[in-house]
């Protein structure tokens, strides 16, 4: 479902606002829907340039191999519920990405500012070669817009706010199941991956009595 809503909501940004473009969420001014682009980080971060997007998309297919390896043995050890729900939220959100990185590029033509809104399967072919896409971001939600105080040194009066990235429902999923594990499941981790089998003590049987 995760990867569903946010594959959904993807493709519905990219192909209804230019870049730069969309609305206030219920009318907030610290919730809006915010269409960038970035080159495949979480939050709109970025690294490395093409060679690094290359070796970016390349891990993470990696990494979710071995997470889907991991999980498959823990539905095997039926371990928590909540355990494999995390796992899986990190899975479908980094899935979520990888889409985006792999094929965007192909299957959509550039978006630009001012009415260069992006078509889906463009006659003259995509903006970019297979896994040099780039990751939609939709979701800004810019609570605190303020100043430093004069009296810090350096950052005094300077502008602040809070939270500036953008991000998407991928993103989230992945902080979510991360959240998930560090504040609930953190023994999984201490006790070697897999569950303790309790020690049973054997009875003790008095042979001096008859």
């Amino acid at each position: 479902m995760v990867l569903i809503i946010d594959q959904t909501l993807k493709i519905y940004i990219k192909t209804s606002f230019v870049y730069g473009g969309g609305f206030k969420i219920l009318g907030l001014d610290w919730a809006r829907i915010h269409f960038v682009e970035n080159e495949g980080m979480a939050f709109g971060l970025k690294f490395g340039g093409v060679i690094g997007k290359y070796i970016l998309s390349v891990f993470r297919i990696l990494l979710v191999g071995f997470l889907i390896y991991i999980i498959r043995d823990m539905i095997k050890a039926k371990e928590k519920y909540g355990l494999i729900l995390a796992f899986g939220l990190i899975i479908a959100g980094a899935i979520g990405n990888i889409l985006d990185s792999a094929f965007y590029g192909l299957i959509f033509s550039e978006s630009k500012f001012h009415g260069g809104i992006a078509t889906l399967f463009p006659e003259g072919g995509g903006y970019a070669p297979f896994l040099q896409g780039r990751v939609v971001d939709m979701l800004y939600f810019p609570m605190v817009n303020t100043y430093w105080p004069d009296w810090l040194p350096f950052l005094g009066g300077k502008s602040f706010s809070f939270f500036d990235p953008v991000f998407n429902v991928a993103d989230s999923s992945i902080s979510v199941g991360v959240a998930i594990i560090l504040l609930f499941y953190r023994s999984y981790f201490n006790s070697g991956g897999s569950k303790k089998e309790e020690e049973v003590k054997p009875s003790t049987i008095d042979l001096s009595k008859e």
